[in-house]
């Protein structure tokens, strides 16, 4: 679509751009300019105009506010409009804090629309700036009667009943576009102006770019050609030479025409670069693919190549079969290992930072030096040696010790014990690399170890304590990050792995039988439709709880007859969700009641002004939200009173209680 440019970085975008040309809104403002140069993400089809994004910076001064500095916001404030022109912010706008003070990037960078206006061309009286949105009808109608609706401040008349958009007033005009053009990729008729939608007998496409049109684009009736107002502002240059691509110039075909693309394997139906002597053909968005990335799914870089060559090879993302007579990405490291080109750049995958150049980081992720062959020492806790504890034969349950790591019982797993404290690692925890790549988050993650308050994992929902990896706001506990493809759980047939698949489908767990998004792992084998929440797939698989002497076992559902009794909450249990069950399977207690909503949080430590405690008294307690007694493990109790206790995380007050 265009030439392999500069890659950019600017204050407003977490991810490298390229120069770009485009009449669209700009997603940095949300207005159109008539100067159309700007930056583009295409990994987030995100357009910011060069007069934004080279006047941004992380701070400014204005004068509405001309006390305090402004600081660029990244994410949404707190306020979701700007308190000049009173237009919704989606991401990007300048707050000071200390005033609750927003302003949008089109605001930062121009004057805000005047108080009161007299067009008489408009509106025969004085209109007035309506800042009170609250004031103004659910369904406002601009009276100019733009059909447009969206949420901003708007002119009004104190003596009519009429409102009006701003722009629709005072700005004049958008961009003025001529009716009619002279295009060469169609020298046999011009192109008309059209708006609205696209005629009925068209595939409603740009003929270059394939990009759907709307609202203002440019045709020919004779010979049904499209062009969206990029194709026609900015042309597709008639040849390139990217040597990145190709080793001989490419010329671009534009016409309809059914090809696959020696770049990706994947087809094309209109307007390719060929080049003729090597019957070489390629998209056109193909042309800029980077050379060397990172991706979420692999420890090492992968590198592009015009010819994978490893046959009967699977992707190592999507994990559907590649033609290994096309180009991709490749690991020098590991032989064998191929992702397609348009897998190793999804936004689900790649982080869009191209790394040619860049050299590779060498660093040291062990967490531990070996002291001897039973004693570690590991970078958690250097002060102290740690002695290996075998529990050979499974037998003994150890309750009363908890993992630093993962805040769990010891239970009957083998550990790392410190003989000069009570700082205690599974023996599984204490193997976690300080570092690593996780499906469910493009750049690498830290494993962090010294953070002592709770947190939210990001992929199973769960309040936690412990150690964590971590990169900026994304954040897992160390079950959920450890997870990595291929994943075999002991619920499904071991020649089955499962694996996360980012397309962003919503698929029911096997396990919990609730519907779920994006952090699921699934089965590709066919016709097997097997899917596990991360939630379902991090419980333990075996526990211990109060109601029974000896530990209880997760149990995969239950195809028999009968009903199932839960002898904690005294109800029913579901027999085709996963639940609990003794040695001899006369019980079926519920997940949430053997675990309870806490189980992540280490007792004795404290979540805002609660205390964790073990729920261990022989007279349970009345939990003070929903007045029954207190059910689960582990439970919060006040800090500073004897007899107000929370039972669940539904009974924990939100911030407007």
């Amino acid at each position: 679509m265009h030439s392999v440019s500069v890659l950019v970085s600017l204050p407003i975008h977490t991810h490298f751009m390229v120069p770009w040309n485009d009449m669209r809104r700009g997603d940095c403002c949300g207005r159109f300019e008539s100067i159309t140069d700007g930056y583009y993400c295409k990994n987030c089809d995100f357009f910011v105009h060069k007069i934004c994004g080279d006047g941004a910076s992380d701070h400014i001064q204005h004068p509405s506010d001309f006390l305090h500095t402004l600081h660029l916001y990244t994410s949404k404030p707190p306020v979701h409009y700007c308190d000049l022109c009173g237009r919704d912010i989606v991401d990007l706008c300048y707050h000071c804090g200390i005033c609750d003070f927003d302003v949008c990037l089109c605001c930062a960078k121009n004057p805000p629309p005047p108080e009161v206006i007299d067009i008489s061309e408009t509106h025969h009286h004085k209109l007035t700036l309506v800042k009170e949105l609250d004031k103004l009808p659910s369904s406002f109608k601009c009276s100019a009667e733009c059909e447009r609706v969206y949420t901003a401040f708007p002119y009004g008349c104190d003596e009519c009943d009429v409102a009006f958009h701003v722009e629709c007033v005072w700005y004049q005009s958008e961009v003025i576009h001529p009716s009619e053009v002279n295009h060469s990729y169609h020298s046999l008729h011009p192109l008309k102006l059209l708006t609205g939608h696209p005629p009925d007998y068209s595939d409603g496409k740009c003929r270059l770019c394939g990009t759907r049109v709307d609202k203002w684009f440019y045709h020919c009736s004779s010979c049904n050609f499209t062009l969206d107002l990029r194709c026609v502002l900015t042309l597709p240059p008639q040849t390139v030479l990217n040597l990145k691509a190709h080793d001989h110039q490419l010329t671009l075909l534009p016409r309809l025409i059914s090809f696959t693309c020696n770049a990706c394997g994947l087809k094309g139906d209109r307007s390719p670069y060929i080049c003729v002597q090597c019957d070489f053909v390629i998209h056109q968005d193909c042309l800029g693919l980077p050379t060397i990335i990172n991706i979420n799914r692999h420890d090492h870089r992968v590198s592009r190549t015009c010819l994978l060559g490893v046959v009967n090879s699977v992707c190592g993302i999507c994990r559907q079969k590649v033609d290994w007579t096309c180009g991709g990405y490749s690991c020098k490291r590991c032989s064998g290992y191929v992702v397609h080109s348009k897998c190793a750049t999804s936004k689900y995958v790649w982080n869009g930072k191209e790394l040619q150049g860049v050299p590779e980081e060498t660093e040291d992720i062990e967490p531990y030096v070996v002291i001897d062959a039973n004693t570690i020492q590991h970078f958690s806790h250097t002060e102290h040696y740690l002695r290996l504890n075998v529990n050979d034969d499974g037998i003994l349950y150890e309750e009363k010790k908890r993992c630093i790591a993962c805040s769990h019982p010891i239970g009957l797993q083998s550990f790392y014990g410190c003989r000069s404290c009570d700082f205690i690692l599974h023996r599984n925890c204490a193997n976690l690399p300080r570092k690593k790549w996780h499906v469910l988050h493009n750049d690498r993650l830290t494993l962090v170890t010294d953070e002592a308050d709770w947190f939210d994992c990001r992929a199973c929902g769960r309040l936690c304590h412990g150690f964590r990896y971590k990169d900026g706001v994304k954040v897992l506990d160390v079950r959920c990050g450890s997870i990595s493809e291929p994943f075999v759980h002991p619920s499904h047939h071991p020649n089955h792995p499962l694996f996360h698949i980012p397309d962003n489908r919503s698929m029911e767990c096997n396990g919990c039988k609730e519907r779920r998004g994006i952090a699921v792992l699934s089965c590709i084998e066919d016709g097997c439709g097997f899917a596990l929440c991360f939630k379902c797939a991090t419980l333990p698989q075996v526990v211990k709880h109060r109601v029974h002497d000896h530990p209880l076992t997760l149990c995969y559902g239950d195809d028999a007859s009968g009903k199932y009794w839960c002898e904690i909450c005294e109800t029913e249990t579901d027999p085709s969700k996963w639940f609990y069950t003794c040695k001899d399977h006369h019980a079926s207690l519920h997940t949430s009641c053997v675990l309870g909503d806490f189980a992540w949080l280490m007792p004795r430590s404290t979540i805002q002004s609660f205390e964790v405690l073990i729920n261990d008294s022989v007279s349970r307690t009345f939990c003070s939200r929903c007045k029954s007694r207190c059910l689960y493990p582990i439970i919060l109790k006040l800090v500073g009173y004897s007899h107000i206790y929370l039972c669940s995380g539904d009974c924990v007050p939100s911030d407007s209680d």
